[in-house]
């Protein structure tokens, strides 16, 4: 679910035609806030560990998106990366946060109700369903508005869209921080049900790992990637029980196949199906 919440975000910046390799930085960024909360603040409750955590990577993704949002293609993904490893490399030498181990997170509590440690999992990911169906409604609703549509009108054409009045950066930089909102909560959910946060979660294979996900769900709704998130953890667990060596070949043919025979991902599947049962009903 948590995955699922980040590769939304990242979506959303996909269908203004750009490619973040760098949302580990507001996954890891949300999780760490979550940790030091429970740890060393003595905060538990779920809800306002939320709204701190999404502070604090709106407050960050604020002043790095003045940067990074004038910058499109590769140079959008490099340097959306560079700022993911910086938080990286600062975390791993950060002993006081537990270096390369990291820490180990408290169990949640929800409006003054403590579960017990074993129910503390039931608690975070029902509260993560209720966020995923909420959240996907709300990105639902923005896709289909004006600022959602502007999104598309910078992939297709920039010059356009600021002939027809818009701001070309105003569309990417609120995109860019929604997106990052999105990721800290997917971060806190993450770190709350492993009761664990360390420095891998900014690395760039994480953020690589989130991309992978968006190819392998299509951007075609917002229902995809929260789909091809729960497959892909299947996929993986599956994989590396098959062959613990080389499973990560397995993920990569996976995700050939996919671009070859369903370069939309697989969502375009139910678009297939639905249109075939809209041509046999008319």
């Amino acid at each position: 679910m948590g995955k699922g919440l980040v590769v939304l975000g990242l979506v959303l910046l996909m269908r203004a035609g750009l490619v973040s390799f760098g949302q580990g930085l507001y996954y890891c960024v949300g999780a760490y806030v979550a940790g030091m909360l429970t740890q060393f603040v003595g905060v538990t409750d779920i809800l306002v560990i939320m709204l701190a955590s999404v502070a604090v990577s709106v407050a960050i993704a604020a002043i790095i998106g003045l940067l990074l949002c004038r910058y499109r293609e590769i140079f959008f993904a490099m340097f959306s990366m560079a700022f993911s490893m910086i938080l990286y490399g600062l975390l791993v030498r950060n002993q006081f946060l537990g270096s390369t181990d990291g820490f180990n997170v408290a169990n949640p509590s929800l409006l003054g109700w403590t579960p017990g440690a074993e129910a503390s999992s039931d608690l975070v990911l029902i509260v993560a369903v209720f966020l995923v169906i909420v959240l996907g409604a709300v990105a639902w609703r923005y896709l289909k508005s004006l600022s959602g549509y502007a999104g598309e009108a910078v992939r297709e054409n920039e010059i356009r869209l600021e002939y027809l009045g818009g701001s070309v950066f105003r569309v990417v930089y609120v995109k860019y921080i929604i997106a990052a909102a999105l990721a800290a909560i997917g971060g806190t959910i993450t770190a709350l049900v492993s009761g664990h946060v360390d420095p891998e979660m900014a690395y760039w294979t994480t953020s690589g790992e989130f991309v992978f996900i968006a190819l392998m769900g299509g951007t075609a709704h917002v229902a995809a990637p929260i789909v091809a998130a729960v497959l892909f953890e299947a996929l993986r667990t599956y994989a590396f029980a098959v062959s613990p060596y080389t499973w990560q070949m397995i993920l990569g043919f996976a995700l050939l196949a996919i671009i070859l025979f369903m370069p939309s991902g697989l969502w375009s599947l139910v678009e297939r199906f639905q249109n075939k049962k809209a041509r046999k009903t008319s």
